[in-house]
């Protein structure tokens, strides 16, 4: 046991309590006060998103508010969390409301907490597609987009995130801001230690080999990567994955059929579950450690969902 998780285990947590996910003890609920959300909004009230934009350091100060108003138990408890390989995900709400009408404004305070949280466990890397270090994208009943994320009414595969990029991408966060005439939609997550085909694709002899991955021009990332599925393992010497379906650019019949195997054991898995996100909520899980997907929508004329992604790095 960690200094950390053994100081965790005796802090009371402040302003939060803590519950486990019914269809998954894996994945931990932080319910924040009403009385730590009213403190938060108004020791953050000065601060605009556009101020967290263009000044990196803010951010920081905002994740210190917060932590500081949890008397410095929550940034303990989300880290503690994120680094045990056999949790590595929570699910954060909040009680209560903020002083705000809803719209933009409330829109507004959800991002700033957002941008709390990632900055608590770790920094978030610039998002190429939305050009901040935070993305915004809206789900509608209709689109043409050249990647599955705003497709409504398929069912996004179970993947890791950052496939194509240079930083590493240790959490992803995503956040509903905004929902209508939604029905279905749900996130998918599968642990990567409850797959049952695990150490079938592990031990495959391309498991540790490089695979050439790209990204379509709506990510804004015209360079190629290459590196491993199974790219490294943790402190315990177990795997770490790094896959999606869409990006990967098998160079021949081994590598093409490798991959087609291991997308249709994923999907076929039974060991993953649904998690809905009220708006406001967010999800936040070791990318390595954690496949996440997202099931499809019922159809309507008016569908309409918002989402706020983070991903980055950790920092302790």
């Amino acid at each position: 046991m960690t200094a950390l998780l053994r100081e965790v285990e005796t802090a009371q947590p402040l302003g939060f309590s803590v519950a486990l996910y019914a269809a998954n003890k894996r994945l931990q609920v932080v319910t924040l006060t009403a009385e730590t959300i009213a403190a938060f909004d108004a020791s953050i009230a000065q601060w605009p998103v556009q101020a967290l934009e263009y000044k990196p350091f803010l951010r920081y100060a905002v994740a210190d508010k917060l932590d500081a108003i949890t008397g410095y138990t929550l940034g303990k408890f989300l880290n503690a969390t994120m680094q045990d390989r056999n949790t590595g995900a929570f699910l954060l709400q909040y009680e209560g409301q903020p002083d705000i009408a809803a719209g933009e404004l409330r829109t507004e305070f959800d991002i700033k907490l957002s941008t709390a949280v990632s900055h608590l466990v770790g920094l978030p890397n610039h998002d190429a597609m939305y050009g901040k270090y935070y993305a915004r994208f809206t789900v509608l009943n209709d689109d043409n987009s050249d990647s599955y994320l705003r497709q409504a009414h398929r069912r996004m595969e179970l993947h890791n995130d950052g496939t194509y990029v240079n930083e590493r991408t240790d959490y992803v966060l995503m956040q509903k801001l905004g929902e209508a005439h939604m029905e279905g939609g749900d996130s998918l997550l599968l642990h990567v230690d409850d797959w049952a085909d695990l150490d079938k694709f592990y031990r495959h002899p391309l498991a540790k080999k490089n695979i050439v991955w790209g990204a379509p021009k709506s990510k804004n990332v015209e360079t190629k990567v290459e590196h491993a599925v199974f790219f490294e393992e943790d402190k315990n010497g177990k795997p770490h994955m790094l896959f999606i379906d869409q990006f990967a650019e098998p160079q021949n019949m081994t590598e093409g059929l490798y991959l087609y195997e291991m997308g249709k054991s994923l999907e076929e898995d039974e060991n993953f579950f649904r998690v809905r996100l009220p708006v406001g909520t967010m999800l936040v899980i070791q990318n390595h450690c954690w496949l996440h997907g997202r099931d499809k929508f019922v159809a309507h004329p008016q569908l309409s969902r918002e989402l706020l992604r983070q991903r980055g790095h950790f920092t302790r």
